[in-house]
């Protein structure tokens, strides 16, 4: 998924955005980190901060006959929203905290002893350095190299504190999990656009997510790069005490197929296998789908296989739960992306991939006096738009709106109006205030400042406020509301520093804007053959599908994939609000064969499978609480 940008993900209050103007989806431009509020409209996925969304309610509780509930644990001092990945090896789980739930203060990952399945005990915890949380990446690999032997924890480093908090990777000697002991801390790709930053823990680039691997003696581990298009990292750990970074790749310019209208392509997860004697990566590129590659010689790899999003979701949307459940009046909506995370089958036969997905509403923005679109999306936690609810106002340049006196009011005849602003110089909270205290407008509609992280390029925008506020649209579209687009010059914005004002004149009028929304689903599973990375099948929980349950249920899109060690077949899904899921695929396609959400709803994050005693069992991370231990028996 990219305007082409990174792969930050959390509710910062400061975030990297790296992106391209429209249409010019070939060339690499990095810029600095912003704090304003925008972000790629991608890197919001995770910053859903209550247990069921933004309102009260879940689904029902449900568990199938063949699913038993092995044990649970809360985690110490743990805050709503708080717990993120699971990663289990050997006798042991480990679950990150981060700092997705506004809580930068106790940050880093808990270490659960799960010998007594039935009886998990809660054994210590790995402070994350301060002003940085792990988050997606957590994994742990068993190593055997010239320079160390025993087993490493592999965690992500992102940012709650810039300018205090580490980059990069961790690696944590957990051979004694009882006493992890420090390797590696904060080492990552310490330049963008080819700048070395000064210090260097403090500037590597902020990742969100980590995979080793081993191959004889040698060990490896791929990071997400958040902040270049390069952003496939990979890391030499055979001394995990002196990591080497010693190749990044760009997964466009290796040659992946991008489609047109997806446009937000980046690195979001990955692993890594051994098949048929080389080392296979299944890379999720975000909306540039899910890419496998030969990563056998990590400083030459080889695109193999990329799939595709098709003309139309695979998973069409239902007005009611009856509707869905009978699939019965179907509406098709058109693809996101999203290609979150995936694996591959025991048998390597196929890839079964989450595309997550958090926003089920899309918005529908037209400039109705020339019939062009607008590209922009719903602010954060400004008011949203309800059900079927419009907004139709004519356009006021209300101006960069930091201060009362450059923020125009709307006529005090006529109307409705629609306040136009000028991204720049202050946060986005402030503008739509200013907006809202000049008075007479029924929603703001926000356009990109000049420098290489606006001109035209579209963004998300973290920001707060009374009023329906959308954004950020790109410049040149700005200018066209007031007829001025033949104004707009590319090479001159993008030579701009963010501080040079548009030519329209505050108070100036101009064209007929609307706006409305439409259901369009959560993000659901796809089938893919694993050696052509085609589409075989896909599957939704009903309840994701349909336009009733859109809010008040939770978020129903899926997150992860666990693949079963010991069938094939077999694979555990863990599904936020929807709870675990577990399935069946085959050539024939998917099948759910098993369900379970607890009283009170479930937050499902993490999913991961591990054995003892001959018996398998599904470890989740709820966000909330902490560990759940499961056992399928069909």
């Amino acid at each position: 998924m990219r305007t082409r940008s990174a792969a930050l993900v959390g509710g910062t209050a400061a975030v990297m955005a790296v992106a391209l103007g429209a249409g010019a989806a070939s060339a690499h431009t990095v810029f600095d980190l912003v704090s304003d509020g925008a972000y790629t409209n991608a890197k919001d996925t995770h910053s859903h901060e209550a247990q069921h969304g933004h309102e009260e309610g879940h689904l029902e509780p449900r568990q199938s006959d063949d699913l038993e509930v092995v044990s649970t644990l809360a985690m110490s001092r743990v805050t709503e929203g708080g717990i993120a990945d699971v990663a289990v090896h050997g006798d042991f789980a480990y679950l990150n905290s981060w700092g997705g739930a506004g809580n930068c203060g106790r940050n880093g990952t808990h270490v659960v002893d799960i010998s007594d399945v039935a009886n998990p005990v809660e054994v210590a915890f790995i402070n994350s350095k301060e002003g940085s949380y792990p988050g997606e990446g957590a994994q742990v690999l068993s190593m055997s190299t010239p320079f160390f032997t025993g087993d490493v924890l592999l965690t992500n480093n992102e940012l709650c504190k810039v300018g205090v908090g580490f980059g990069g990777i961790n690696l944590y000697d957990v051979t004694d999990p009882y006493a992890p002991a420090n390797l590696s801390l904060g080492f990552g790709d310490y330049t963008t656009n080819g700048i070395a930053g000064k210090n260097r823990k403090k500037t590597a680039n902020q990742v969100h997510s980590v995979f080793g691997w081993t191959a004889g003696a040698k060990a490896y581990a791929v990071m997400v790069d958040n902040e270049e298009f390069t952003d496939v990292d990979i890391v030499d750990i055979t001394n995990p005490r002196k990591p080497a970074l010693i190749a990044e790749y760009d997964l466009v310019e290796e040659g992946i197929a991008t489609e047109a209208g997806l446009d937000e392509v980046f690195l979001h997860d990955m692993v890594v296998k051994e098949i048929d004697g080389r080392q296979i990566m299944l890379a999720s590129y975000w909306d540039g789908g899910y890419v496998r590659l030969d990563v056998t010689d990590p400083r030459d790899v080889e695109v193999l296989a990329d799939s595709q999003f098709g003309a139309v979701d695979s998973q069409p949307v239902y007005p009611t739960l009856a509707d869905a459940l009978a699939g019965t009046d179907p509406t098709a909506v058109a693809p996101e992306g999203n290609a979150h995370q995936a694996e591959f089958t025991l048998d390597d036969e196929f890839v079964i991939a989450a595309d997550e997905d958090f926003s089920p509403f899309a918005l529908d923005a037209t400039n109705v006096t020339d019939g062009t679109e607008i590209t922009a999306s719903p602010g954060s936690d400004t008011r949203q738009l309800e059900g079927e609810e419009t907004v139709t106002g004519q356009a006021v340049f209300a101006g960069r709106a930091c201060t009362p006196a450059e923020t125009a009011a709307a006529p005090s005849t006529g109307g409705p109006y629609v306040a136009v602003v000028e991204r720049g110089l202050c946060d986005f909270t402030v503008k739509v205030a200013n907006v809202i205290q000049a008075g007479g407008y029924d929603a703001v509609l926000i356009f990109n400042r000049t420098a290489l992280d606006g001109c035209n390029t579209t963004l998300g925008m973290s920001v707060e406020g009374d009023i329906p506020t959308f954004g950020v649209a790109p410049r040149q579209q700005g200018y066209a509301i007031f007829g001025l687009e033949a104004q707009y010059d590319d090479a001159a914005c993008r030579a701009g520093d963010g501080t040079q004002l548009s030519p329209m004149v505050l108070g100036q009028l101009g064209d007929t804007l609307t706006f409305s929304q439409y259901f369009d689903g959560w993000g659901f599973v796809r089938l893919l053959d694993a050696d052509t990375m085609t589409e075989i099948d896909s599957y939704a929980i009903p309840e994701a599908r349909t336009a009733e349950l859109a809010d008040g249920f939770g978020d129903l899109s899926v997150h992860e994939v666990a693949v079963s060690q010991q069938d094939a077949s077999l694979a555990y899904l863990s599904y936020y609000a929807g709870g675990l899921r577990v399935v069946e695929v085959g050539p024939g396609g998917i099948s759910e064969v098993g369900q379970f959400i607890d009283e009170g709803g479930n937050n499902f994050w993490g999913v991961e499978v591990f054995e003892q005693d001959g018996t398998e069992y599904v470890a989740l991370s709820d966000r909330d609480l902490g560990l759940y231990i499961l056992r399928y028996t069909p």
